[in-house]
């Protein structure tokens, strides 16, 4: 049976039902293999979310897309661009705006997801690429911020490099706003992985709670070699006359070549 499409309304009657699945990934390919395989919601670029092939391969995968604070303007820009991207085909809009724009977006029935923990655009705050909530302080104030975002009208979060622990009794307590969470444990609602990651198709810094399923960047390294392999296997072939062969050619009938040569001569 195929899948539907869930909405906002379905994602929040799983709250506490168990975890689904999350991938941030950048292509169609990508976006295919991830509905093939099941996953439940994707980030996805708001390129991406607008190709008129990206709902023909990702029918079922719940998607969200956004932009940071930094880029998006105004509140009214941010609904502004909300409304397309939303016409496009998206599903949720990420905002990593004030609490201000979030309530704004949502009170235009957006459906709107923050951000809270590691946020990279506002790491500088919270003291670089690293973990928040390792102290009561620290992990009070997210439940704060958690809860302000749900009664903005947020309808989840993500939550990312938090201790498993403030995690899991932040999303215990908060009964609609939904969590998902990148390198924050299992007590959440959504478990959120890079697919870049998951595929191993970069050599930069592996973040802690990433997991290589498949090391595209070996793959890559090997079909490297072979294509040197066959590019001198080709130069080799041409300097030998291994190629072309007769089944590469195109050949003449023999009558109509023999007219040739002799229309040849007579003008030459």
């Amino acid at each position: 049976m195929a899948r539907k499409l869930p909405t906002v309304a379905d994602l929040q009657a799983l709250k506490g039902k168990g975890q689904l699945t999350m991938l941030r990934y950048f292509s169609l390919e990508e976006a295919a293999a991830a509905e093939e395989a099941g996953i439940d919601i994707a980030s996805v670029p708001p390129e991406l979310v607008a190709d008129p092939a990206y709902r023909r391969v990702a029918p079922s995968i719940f998607s969200m897309t956004g932009q940071t604070h930094l880029t998006a303007g105004t509140p009214e820009d941010y609904l502004r661009w909300s409304g397309q991207a939303i016409e496009s085909g998206a599903d949720a809009i990420y905002c990593s705006g004030s609490l201000k724009t979030v309530e704004y977006l949502a009170r235009e029935h957006i459906p709107v997801v923050g951000h809270v923990g590691l946020v990279p655009s506002r790491a500088t705050w919270t003291g670089g690429f690293r973990a928040v909530g390792k102290t009561v302080d620290s992990a009070l104030a997210l439940y704060r911020e958690c809860k302000a975002y749900e009664d903005a009208g947020a309808f989840a979060v993500e939550i990312e490099v938090v201790p498993v622990e403030v995690a899991t009794e932040i999303s215990r307590r908060l009964k609609k706003l939904l969590l998902w969470s990148m390198g924050s444990g299992p007590g959440c609602d959504v478990q959120y992985l890079f697919a870049m990651d998951i595929l191993r198709t970069h050599t930069d810094h592996m973040p802690r709670h990433s997991k290589v399923y498949r090391n595209f960047v070996a793959e890559y390294e090997r079909l490297q070699r072979e294509r040197v392999s066959a590019f001198r296997e080709f130069i080799d072939d041409v300097k030998t006359g291994a190629y072309p062969e007769d089944k590469h050619l195109v050949r003449m009938d023999e009558a109509e070549y023999q007219a040739f040569l002799e229309g040849l001569d007579r003008v030459s």
